[in-house]
């Protein structure tokens, strides 16, 4: 595990690729082929365990399977946060520990779930997360997910109270969240994109980068364009984000991640396999979906 850093570029929230339907067993070879693309494309950060990586439907063992194994293939070549967050402080302590001891240099806490805690609820469950850890924390707000906002306010509270919280996943869908934080917080916070769709709008207003669904499948692409957005060539970054767009719906026409593991599918990088209560993607959406990425890939050629 590395010491503090701050989160920026592109950080790809990595599918978790099971064999098949009749055991979904975690596919450790095609893993590691999506890892190595990973890397040799040049993100920056790996996100496993995350929401897209189906946390939610992971026993602990294989969870801390997983992280192990990205840690080791990634070698040091990018940075390893672990999605670790779940609807109960205790447990996502538990889950942030394991991270850490299996070597990945930071975890990222989802906000709890269901349980639609309070706003200081949220601050006690943030802050005692970050100080049973000694690595960078990333808080993950997603309120069409999880049923709950983590307010700007609360958000000031955890950051006073736990130094190691050292960005935030802002997947609101709303810009001028991401604006406000970024004028609020400015270097004590990295506000990391949580919606593909809105990298550019976001980058622009401030955010340091992407924690990326698309990228599991144009690792290189969505780098291209965070690079370019870095490099301040917005014409450039804004056509490619531009093409992008409709590759960024279709990984979001049922719920994420069947359809990027579709398009993952289609090009035999893995199975589509996701755990119950996720279904594989219709019929007619994964016909949209491959439509969209061949029309991108021609585009692109």
């Amino acid at each position: 595990m590395s010491g503090t850093f701050t989160p920026s570029g592109v950080y790809t929230a990595i599918v978790t690729p099971f064999r098949d339907d009749a055991t979904q067993s975690i596919d450790s070879p095609a893993l590691d082929r999506l890892i190595e693309e990973q890397v040799t494309a040049g993100v920056d950060g790996i996100v496993p365990c995350g929401t897209t990586g189906e946390s939610p439907t992971l026993s602990n063992e294989e969870q801390t399977a997983v992280i192990r194994q990205v840690v080791a293939r990634v070698s040091g070549k990018a940075k390893v946060v672990a999605g670790t967050g779940t609807n109960s402080t205790r447990s996502t302590i538990e889950r942030s520990q394991a991270a850490v001891q299996v070597g990945a240099d930071g975890v990222m806490v989802v906000v709890p779930y269901y349980n639609k805690p309070t706003q200081d609820g949220l601050v006690r469950h943030f802050v005692a997360v970050a100080h049973a850890v000694p690595c960078p924390v990333i808080v993950y707000n997603i309120p069409g997910r999880c049923g709950i906002d983590l307010l700007p306010d609360t958000l000031a509270r955890i950051l006073e109270e736990a130094p190691n919280v050292v960005a935030v996943k802002e997947a609101t869908g709303n810009v001028l969240r991401a604006q406000e934080l970024v004028r609020r917080f400015g270097a004590r916070l990295s506000v990391m994109c949580g919606d593909d769709a809105l990298t550019l709008p976001m980058m622009a207003s401030g955010a340091r980068g992407v924690i990326s669904v698309t990228s599991n499948l144009l690792p290189k692409d969505v780098c291209r364009l965070v690079r370019l957005t870095e490099d301040a060539r917005i014409s450039e970054a804004r056509g490619l984000h531009q093409a992008l767009l409709p590759v960024h719906e279709a990984m979001f026409i049922e719920s994420n991640p069947a359809p990027v593991k579709a398009a993952l599918a289609l090009g035999q990088r893995t199975t589509d396999v996701v755990r119950g209560p996720l279904v594989k993607v219709s019929a007619v959406s994964r016909s949209a979906i491959q439509r969209t990425v061949e029309q991108y890939r021609q585009g692109a050629a």
